[in-house]
Parts: structure tokens; C-alpha cells; sequence
């Protein structure tokens, strides 16, 4: 059983073009990225997928692992099934997406998602997702929300909160799953997702994992206490450095803020 942690990295971006490369205490984001990955012991290797030569020139000059991909990829996890196509990736029997702007990523999260995925043989593809903090943004489009079953498969994901809490009195953070874009996949799933065409409601929410569930896949939820902070504006590049300079002495309070809500990454069962 071999895993191959990947981090998509496309120069093109809407809100912050070349982000992949914007500096971080003096490091690209991208090399933050690339080598908390390497922390993470369930990973044999890690390659980062882009499209821009830059983005692949920095990766190189800090001694990763870069491979060229097309220009016309719609989602990261296309962009990756072109990379385990390659030879010298076909030997990986699971494949993890991992986002490319969370510099703060913790090997732990990485672990514990590719270790239930091993654990799991016929588990196709796999994700991570937490409770939303009281003070959280739940409306914010940007944080993707999702719904589960009983047994912890996703029933949908949105950028609107679900589910709608209709008492008032209930309170909605402790009832709504906060989505963490980081995916496990089978590599013979990987490559049959990505030739499915784009789906209504993949299209309509523009979340590429909808394009599973429109096809009858199962994604398996692992609801944790981790969660992380990304990386979506210029803006965040300072609140980012502010949490790296933070001191990480034990018991230090910076310690939550940083990726995890306890000192250990664990699923929490309903």
C-alpha cells in the first residue's frame, strides 16, 4: 500500500493571482505547504501539480517535487489524475488532495485521513470536516458546509449552511460541519471521478466533490477537531505570519490557533 500526498498549484487565481508564490515569513506558500506534507509519516512522497513554470522553478529550487500539468484542468483533483498517470506514479494505490494554501497544515490531519483510508479498502474516497467555532462566519460562501448520514457519509455539501436549524434555540455552530477540502481517493476511483462530466450541482455550487455525489459514490466524513487556516485574500497573508510568530512554547494559547483545537488530532464520534 503506497500514498501519494498531492498539492495542486495553479498561478491563476481570481482574487490573488500567483498565489502559490506570495511570501510568508519569507518563504513561498508553497514551500510551507510542501514541506509540513513531508511531516506527515502515513506519505511515501509528495509532488506538487501546477501549471506555471514558476510555481514549478520554486518547488525545484527548494529540493520538492514538481510536475507540469495542462492549463485546462477545472478542478485540483483533475489536475492530479493527470499526475498519477504518469510512470513514475502509477505504483500509488491512494492518492491525497491536499490544499496548497493552508501553510499551516498539520501532518497529523494528513495522517489521520490517509490512515483511514488504508484501514478501509472499500472506501472510495474519504474527506475531513469539523464543528464550527461559536464565533465562526457559517454564512461566509467561502467555507464549504456538509451533512452527513449515520454512518458518516456525505448526503451534500453547500455554501449555504446546512442544515437549516429552524429553533433558533438550538444553536447552529454545534449542529453544522465545517468542510476541510483536504481528499483521499483510490487511484483507479481518482481517474474514473475525473472523466465524469461536470455535474448540475457541482456546476451550480462550483464544489468539484459534488460531482461524486451526483454519481452515486459514497464519500466517507471523518468529523475531527482540527481544523486549519487558508489562505483566500491578500489579506490573510498577515493574519497567517502573525500565528507563524506566535510563540509555541507548551501550553502556549497560540498553540489552538494554529490548526488544531487539542493537542491531538482525533475523529470525534457523533
Amino acid at each position: 500500500m503506497k500514498i501519494l500526498g498531492v498539492i495542486p498549484a495553479r498561478y491563476g487565481s481570481a482574487r490573488f493571482p500567483g498565489k502559490p508564490l506570495a511570501l510568508i515569513c519569507g518563504k513561498p506558500m508553497i514551500q510551507h505547504v510542501y514541506q509540513r506534507c513531508l511531516k506527515a509519516k502515513m506519505l511515501d512522497e509528495v509532488v506538487v501539480a501546477t501549471d506555471d513554470v514558476r510555481i514549478y522553478d520554486c518547488v525545484r529550487a527548494f529540493n520538492g517535487q514538481a510536475v507540469m500539468t495542462s492549463k485546462k484542468h477545472r478542478s485540483g483533483s483533475d489536475r492530479i489524475a493527470e499526475v498519477i498517470r504518469k510512470q513514475q506514479y502509477r505504483g500509488f494505490n491512494i492518492i491525497l488532495n491536499i490544499q496548497g494554501d493552508e501553510p499551516l497544515v498539520d501532518p497529523r490531519a494528513i495522517n489521520l485521513l490517509a490512515k483511514d483510508m488504508a484501514g478501509n479498502p472499500k472506501q472510495l474516497m474519504a474527506t475531513l470536516a469539523t464543528r464550527f467555532e461559536p464565533a465562526g462566519d457559517i454564512a461566509s460562501p467561502n467555507t464549504a458546509k456538509v451533512v452527513t448520514d449515520g454512518q458518516g457519509r456525505a448526503l451534500y455539501f453547500s455554501r449555504c449552511p446546512i442544515p437549516f436549524i429552524r429553533d433558533k434555540n438550538a444553536g447552529r455552530a454545534g449542529h453544522i460541519l465545517k468542510h476541510i477540502g483536504m481528499y483521499a481517493y483510490r487511484r483507479n476511483f481518482l481517474i474514473k471521478f475525473t472523466q465524469w462530466p461536470e455535474g448540475r450541482l457541482e456546476r451550480l455550487e462550483k464544489l468539484e466533490q459534488l460531482r461524486a455525489l451526483e454519481n452515486g459514490a459514497d464519500i466517507k466524513v471523518l468529523s475531527t477537531n482540527y481544523s486549519c487556516l487558508a489562505v483566500d485574500s491578500p489579506g490573510d497573508v498577515d493574519q497567517i505570519e502573525r500565528h507563524m510568530k506566535q510563540p509555541m512554547g507548551r501550553g502556549n494559547r497560540a498553540k489552538k490557533t494554529i490548526g488544531q483545537k487539542k493537542l491531538d488530532i482525533e475523529i470525534i464520534k457523533s
